[in-house]
């Protein structure tokens, strides 16, 4: 903590409070604008709690590498010479003339991923003076309007689960402090959001706009720019949500029956060229490498620098060899450890501690609702849960067969968990309007 964070941070704040109570009536209704202020407030609260967390707890971290050992350097040579700044911002990493003293001192100089996050914190730096705290609190804003694109994207057809669908797009605890700092994590969640919206937008409503599509592209550009693995399985959840739709909108059964392989088969063969196209220019991507690459950073969070720091938190679901079928036999492991692990027996310090309290909270919320739904699970399984389930499923599987470590974990699976609950949620609450409609209907009678 700095002074300037006590000078720019409130006058920040004060002028984002400005900011959203002028676009709030554009962006809200009668029912869902009692939200919006409360989630923005929350989102700036922990962006800040992040950074205090970092700085008291942890010493360190990632959020000031990308900040005090990243932007800031950007931002001083900014303010020696414009032109200077300029050349440093966009040197992507590499070194040349007058470079070399400059990339000792950014800590990501040769990570093109965590540069990327350096070079958007550089445009908020620009604005509040290089200001941590307040440059957090735009990173917060950023994440904000992500969490409440993708919560209007249920809201639109589910508005009887308006509350449920706040608290899990906009008030889950791990997402509000994981999810809100300076981090790659804010930044991915924030457009998997916006692009989760403009999809719905295009595809769903059919509003087809130049605006929609150019917010489509650029979120698309974001995520795939630092965390690719997202992207993937974005593209693979987005075409079995077009595809469920189509299936959904065919009245007669047998027909449904019969188009079931054939849209299948033409979901993943559209899923296969998809991700070759996005996973062209990186192999560790590819579908050929990608069992081998998770083997590489499961393996290497769990028994590198992860062992070396000495948490004791480590998991390990089984041998991975490289192969898809080792993957696909820690299938259920990797899923059962990113919904519902730690256990709180396996808690080895106070913020596992919060992180395995959530996971209870998510496997009783799951049990309450099969219990709630019983038979009636697939009549409730529509085509928006079931891209929130697919999404959230195939993420759960890849970050938990991966990571192997409780504290990486919590912060790289926090993507899923807004989908995750959002399709609970809408499952749960459009069981207990049926109900209730047939309760009134036999009153009536």
């Amino acid at each position: 903590m700095e002074l300037r964070d006590f000078i720019v941070t409130p006058i920040v704040i004060m002028l984002v409070y400005v900011v959203a109570y002028f676009v709030r009536p554009y962006c809200t209704d009668a029912i869902n604008r009692v939200y919006f202020i409360p989630a923005l407030t929350v989102k700036m609260i922990g962006a800040i709690a992040l950074g205090i967390i970092y700085q008291f707890y942890y010493t360190g971290g990632d959020t000031f590498s990308y900040h005090t050992h990243g932007s800031r350097v950007i931002w001083d040579a900014f303010m020696d010479s414009p032109t200077e700044g300029v050349r440093i911002y966009f040197s992507q990493g590499t070194y040349g003339p007058g470079l070399w003293e400059i990339a000792d001192k950014i800590w990501f100089w040769r990570d093109p991923r965590s540069f990327f996050v350096i070079q958007i914190a550089t445009i908020f730096d620009l604005i509040t003076f290089s200001t941590y705290s307040a440059t957090a609190v735009l990173f917060s804003v950023l994440a904000f309007v992500g969490g409440w694109m993708l919560y209007l994207v249920f809201y639109k057809s589910h508005s009887h689960a308006h509350f449920a669908l706040a608290f899990c797009c906009l008030f889950v605890p791990s997402v509000l402090f994981w999810g809100s700092g300076i981090l790659k994590d804010t930044i991915t969640l924030a457009f998997a959001g916006i692009c989760t919206f403009c999809f719905y937008k295009l595809l769903v409503e059919r509003k087809r706009t130049l605006g929609y599509f150019f917010l489509l592209v650029l979120s698309f550009y974001m995520v795939y720019s630092i965390k690719k693995y997202i992207l993937i399985c974005l593209i693979m959840s987005f075409v079995v949500w077009v595809a469920s739709r189509f299936f959904f909108q065919i009245r007669s059964y047998m027909l449904r029956i019969v188009l079931v392989p054939i849209v299948i088969i033409a979901s993943l063969v559209i899923t296969y060229f998809s991700i070759k196209k996005v996973t062209e220019d990186d192999a560790r991507y590819s579908i050929e490498n990608l069992a081998q690459t998770s083997k590489i950073t499961a393996y290497d969070i769990r028994y590198g620098w992860g062992a070396r720091t000495g948490d004791g938190s480590g998991y390990n679901l089984g041998e991975l060899d490289g192969s898809w079928l080792s993957m696909f036999k820690l299938a259920p492991g990797a899923i059962n450890v990113s919904l519902f692990r730690p256990y709180l027996w396996e808690v080895e310090n106070p913020l596992m501690a919060l992180s395995a309290l959530e996971s209870l909270i998510t496997l009783l919320a799951t049990i309450l609702v099969l219990i709630q739904v019983r038979s009636y699970l697939f009549y409730y399984v529509r085509s928006e849960v079931i891209f929130c389930l697919v999404f959230a499923l195939i993420f759960a599987f890849g970050v938990g067969v991966s990571s192997y470590n409780f504290g990486t974990l919590s912060r790289y699976k926090i993507p899923l968990l807004p989908f995750y609950w959002s399709a609970l949620a809408i499952i749960y609450s459009s069981c207990q309007k049926d109900k209730r409609e047939a309760s009134t209907f036999r009153e009536l009678e």
